[in-house]
């Protein structure tokens, strides 16, 4: 879908995300410890939110939120995210996208 691919290019960190869920707010909240000032697409709140939902899951994201891009590259949801930071491979990948300046 192109509108999903128009919310992700050139930014260093998008998350997709509903505002009712705990592993969503939970994975802002990690990358917000780092300091990444990351861009958030509730899908709940948008216009089409839903038709960007679908296409997440086109793309394989199973649930499709939360879901994480960094430097433009699908990471994945929760488990990824959180496995990138218990390998110590999280810090080192938003570094490399811009996302942190440290």
């Amino acid at each position: 879908m192109a509108r999903l691919e128009e919310l992700v290019f050139g930014k260093p960190v998008v998350i997709f995300s509903r505002s009712t869920c705990c592993m969503c707010h939970t994975i802002k909240a990690l990358l917000f410890e780092f300091g990444v000032n990351p861009i958030v697409h509730e899908l709940d709140q948008m216009h089409r939110g839903r038709e960007i939902e679908q296409a997440l899951m086109r793309r394989g994201c199973q649930p499709p939120v939360p879901t994480v891009f960094i430097g433009g590259q699908l990471v994945g949801g929760a488990n990824e995210v959180m496995s990138l930071h218990l390998n110590r491979t999280l810090k080192p990948m938003l570094q490399q996208a811009g996302a942190l300046w440290v």
